[in-house]
């Protein structure tokens, strides 16, 4: 299967697009982070006055229609209108032109997406639909609009694009893991660019309630939303449900250097392990999250003392926060204490299967703009969460070499190394 392989090419990242709960668009997403801007509101999209939850990271002031054709707005989820704007000014900004692609070109651009929820709120709806009798409204596309796996087809026949189109759904690690996958691809000459990143919308009244019945979600901020995500917080009360697109273009290094291609970061590292022990909660000691970071340090030859930057899962929940600050000592033992390190959720909420293209956006920030975002809302730390977060303000450093953690359901823990060396 792998014979005639040839040594690993490199892989950059030439391409940048996002939809977010604090802008659309790379400018004014890295803006807001660095401003300390929070996006979570109460609630508009559906009735939440019995809810006991009435907070959520919502993308507001974007035009759903604008990115679909008419005949298609009924039939398809938001978390697709949401990746397909991304995926146009990620192509956009990396002056790529698939209109004017031959189909051998074509054939050469895969699509690898992450997203833990997928068309869920779509189903939802149009299940309503179903079981109240209003059959009229609901969609004939009703089960392929639901799967996971349509949502890379979307973008795929948005673009005509005839490389590989896959979905990763391993929960709130998906897009780490789907980005790290589509890099995989470009480094065995499998594909010559990839379209990738994470996509995810949780926002529906089901979903709301399920995930409340979990008791994860804080029910304490609703008069004050923009407080109510807090990581490493010592008064922090759980997560809060966030939504979103990221997505990159990833190609080879000598590639991209061929055609000028402006260099974001190279990948150079990636690692995964599973915890195998419980549907939803960490084990204590954080040593597979722990090792998912140490394999994706080795894999990028690096030593814990090269990294200067990392961006955390922080996900605002007692024991999550708490047990990834002891991965982190684990993994990086006393250089832990010296780097910097802030979890974007505390401005974005949770977008679940999206998180880790998040947190690659927030860290490619950190890299092009020499200022590292904040961890906001961190007015008392737990005095167990005792490193260096980058409380509630943006601070001016050079980021050269940086790690993004993930950690999900399932027990799952991924980890990316990026470097902007290669774009010297």
């Amino acid at each position: 299967m792998y014979r005639g392989l040839k040594s690993p090419r490199r892989v950059v990242i030439t391409g940048f697009g996002c939809v977010t709960p604090i802008g659309t668009g790379r400018e004014r997403f890295w803006s807001a982070l660095i401003e300390g801007k929070s996006g979570v509101r109460r609630i508009e999209s559906f009735d939440v006055s019995n809810a006991s939850v009435k907070i959520a990271a919502e993308v507001r002031d974007f035009d759903w229609e604008r990115e679909l054709n008419p005949k298609d707005r009924r039939h398809v989820a938001r978390t697709v209108p949401l990746a397909l704007a991304a995926a146009r000014e990620a192509i956009a900004d990396a002056k790529l032109y698939p209109s004017d692609f031959t189909l051998d070109e074509r054939r050469a651009v895969g699509v690898m997406l992450g997203t833990g929820g997928g068309g869920l709120s779509f189903t939802e709806q149009q299940y309503s639909y179903w079981f109240s009798g209003q059959h009229s409204k609901a969609s004939v596309y009703t089960i392929p609009s639901s799967t996971h796996g349509g949502l890379s087809s979307e973008l795929s026949m948005a673009f005509g694009l005839r490389g590989l189109s896959h979905v990763v759904s391993t929960g709130c690690t998906s897009s780490t893991d789907a980005i790290a996958y589509a890099a995989e691809h470009i480094a065995l000459g499998r594909q010559e660019l990839m379209l990738t990143g994470g996509v995810d919308a949780p926002l529906a009244p089901g979903i709301l309630a399920g995930f409340n019945v979990m008791t994860v979600l804080t029910d304490e901020w609703n008069d004050e939303p923009q407080r109510a995500s807090r990581p490493f917080s010592l008064n922090r009360s759980g997560i809060v449900l966030g939504e979103g697109a990221w997505i990159y273009v990833l190609e080879d290094y000598e590639r991209a250097k061929k055609r000028d291609a402006k260099i974001y970061a190279e990948i150079t590292g990636y690692g995964a392990t599973c915890d195998a022990y419980h549907r939803v909660r960490l084990e204590d000691t954080g040593e597979e999250p722990a090792r998912a970071m140490r394999l994706a340090l080795e894999t990028a030859g690096r030593a814990p003392e090269e990294i200067g930057y990392v961006n955390l899962h922080g996900t605002s929940t007692v024991l999550n926060d708490r047990i990834e600050t002891q991965a982190l000592k684990v993994a990086f033992d006393k250089h832990a204490y010296r780097i910097p390190m802030s979890a974007t959720k505390s401005q974005i909420g949770h977008p679940q299967g999206a998180s880790g293209a998040a947190g690659l956006g927030a860290t490619l920030c950190a890299m092009h703009t020499n200022w590292l975002p904040p961890t906001i809302n961190l007015d008392e730390p737990d005095p167990a969460c005792d490193l260096d977060y980058v409380a509630n303000s943006a601070r001016e450093a050079e980021v050269r070499i940086a790690l993004c953690n993930c950690i999900g359901f399932g027990s799952k823990n991924s980890a990316l190394v990026v470097e902007k060396s290669a774009a010297e």
